[in-house]
C-alpha cells in the first residue's frame, strides 16, 4: 500500500552478477584442497613423510583454502551475494579439511593400539581402522556433515518423489524470501539512518519495524537450508544421519540454542575445539569461550570480506552471546522450568540483534561507497 509493487524480474541478480566469473572460477577450484589433503595422508600412510611433516602440510592446505577466496574477493569488484556465497563454501571446505586431518590423526593413534581399536569398533559397530580412501573423502566433501569418519550410516534407497516435493518447496520459499527482502526489508533499510548516530527513539523504531520481516527471512532461510536442502542432499546421497537441528525455538537458555540450532557445526565444535581443549587441561568455561571466538571469526569472515567492511559487528554480536549465556543460565537456575531465558533469546537475538546488524552493515556499506565517490 505504501511503496507499490517493488519486485522486478531478475531481482536476485544485480548488475555486477555477470562480472562475478572470477569468484565462480575460484569456487570451482576449491576441490583442489581436498585433493591436496588426500595426497598428504597418502604420503604419510606410505611412510614417505613423517607425522609432524603431515601436520605442517595440513596446516598449509587448510590455511590456503580460506585465504585464497579472501584474496579473490578483495581483488575483484564483485556483488556482495556472490562474495558471501563463496565465503560460505570456503568456510565449509576449511571445516571439513580440519576434521579430515584431525580425525585421521586420531585414527593413526588408535591404529597403534590394536586392542583399543577393537574395543571401539565393537562398541560403535563401525570400522575405525586407519585407511586412506579417496572415495571416503569425496563422499565426505559432498555429504551434509562437517565431521569426517571413514563410513556413515546409509539409507536403503532414494525416494525420488519425496525429493521432487522438497525441491518444489525450496523454490517456493526461496522466492518468498526474495519477496520479503525486496518488498519490505529494502525500503525500511533505505529509509533509515545509522543506528549509532541517529536519534535513539527513531533508531529503535527502525530496528523494531525491521525485526518482523527480518525474522520471517531468517526463519525461511533456516527452513530452506537446514530442513529442505540438507535433507534433499542427504536423500540423494543416502546419508542416514538426518539430525541437522533440534527444537531450538524452545531453548530455555542461549547455550541450549547454540547446541540445537545448527547441529553439524555444533558437532564439529565439540569434536574439534571443545574436547581437544579439555584434553590439554583447559577449563570448560575457557573452552566454550574459545568455541565462541572461532564461531565469531568465521561469522566475521563471511560478512566483512564480501562487504569489505571491517567494523567487527558480526564478531561483536557473536561474542555478546557469552554474557547472554551466563545470564540465561543464571535465570534458568533461579526460576527452574521457566521460559525467561527463551524470551531473552528471542528478544536480544532475533528482535533486536539481527536487525541492528543489518542496519549497521548497510549504512557502513553506503558510507564506504560515498567515500569512494
Amino acid at each position: 500500500m505504501k511503496y507499490g509493487w517493488l519486485i522486478k524480474s531478475g531481482f536476485w541478480f544485480g548488475p555486477k552478477s555477470l562480472r562475478d566469473w572470477p569468484l565462480f572460477m575460484c569456487c570451482l577450484s576449491l576441490p583442489i584442497f581436498p585433493v591436496a589433503a588426500f595426497l598428504v595422508e597418502k604420503l604419510l600412510q606410505q611412510k614417505y613423510i613423517s607425522n609432524s611433516v603431515a601436520v605442517y602440510l595440513h596446516v598449509i592446505v587448510t590455511t590456503t583454502s580460506i585465504l585464497y577466496p579472501v584474496l579473490v574477493i578483495l581483488r575483484c569488484d564483485s556483488a556482495v551475494q556472490s562474495g558471501v556465497t563463496l565465503m560460505l563454501f570456503a568456510c565449509i571446505v576449511w571445516l571439513k579439511l580440519v576434521s579430515y586431518a584431525h580425525t585421521n590423526y586420531d585414527l593413526r593413534d588408535l591404529a597403534k593400539s590394536l586392542d583399543k581399536r577393537e574395543t571401539l569398533s565393537s562398541y560403535w559397530n563401525m570400522d575405525y581402522s586407519y585407511d586412506v580412501s579417496f572415495k571416503s573423502l569425496a563422499y565426505f566433501m559432498v555429504a551434509p556433515t562437517l565431521c569426517y569418519q571413514p563410513s556413515y550410516p546409509r539409507t536403503a534407497c532414494i525416494r525420488k518423489g519425496w525429493v521432487v516435493r522438497q525441491l518444489i518447496k525450496l523454490i517456493i520459499f526461496t522466492g518468498f524470501m526474495g519477496f520479503i527482502v525486496e518488498q519490505y526489508i529494502n525500503p525500511i533499510v533505505q529509509n533509515s539512518e545509522h543506528p549509532l548516530k541517529a536519534n535513539l527513539l527513531y533508531a529503535t523504531e527502525r530496528v523494531l519495524k525491521l525485526s518482523v520481516p527480518n525474522l520471517y527471512v531468517w526463519l525461511c532461510m533456516f527452513y530452506c537450508f537446514f530442513h529442505l536442502w540438507l535433507n534433499i542432499l542427504a536423500e540423494l546421497l543416502r546419508f542416514g544421519d538426518r539430525e541437522f537441528y533440534k527444537d531450538w525455538w524452545n531453548a530455555r537458555t542461549v547455550a541450549e540454542y547454540w547446541r540445537m540450532w545448527n547441529m553439524p557445526v555444533h558437532k564439529w565444535m565439540v569434536r574439534h575445539i571443545y574436547i581437544p581443549c579439555l584434553r590439554i587441561g583447559i577449563s570448560k568455561r575457557v573452552a566454550i569461550l574459545i568455541a565462541f571466538l572461532v564461531s565469531a571469526i568465521f561469522h566475521e569472515l563471511c560478512i566483512a570480506i564480501p562487504f569489505r567492511i571491517f567494523k567487527f559487528w558480526a564478531c561483536i554480536g557473536i561474542m555478546f552471546q557469552v554474557p547472554l549465556v551466563i545470564v540465561t543460565n543464571y535465570l534458568q537456575d533461579k526460576f527452574n522450568n521457566s521460559m525467561v531465558g527463551n524470551m531473552m533469546f528471542w528478544c536480544f537475538f532475533s528482535i533486536l540483534g539481527q536487525p541492528m546488524c543489518v542496519l549497521l552493515y548497510y549504512h557502513d556499506l553506503m558510507n564506504r561507497k560515498a567515500n569512494r565517490q
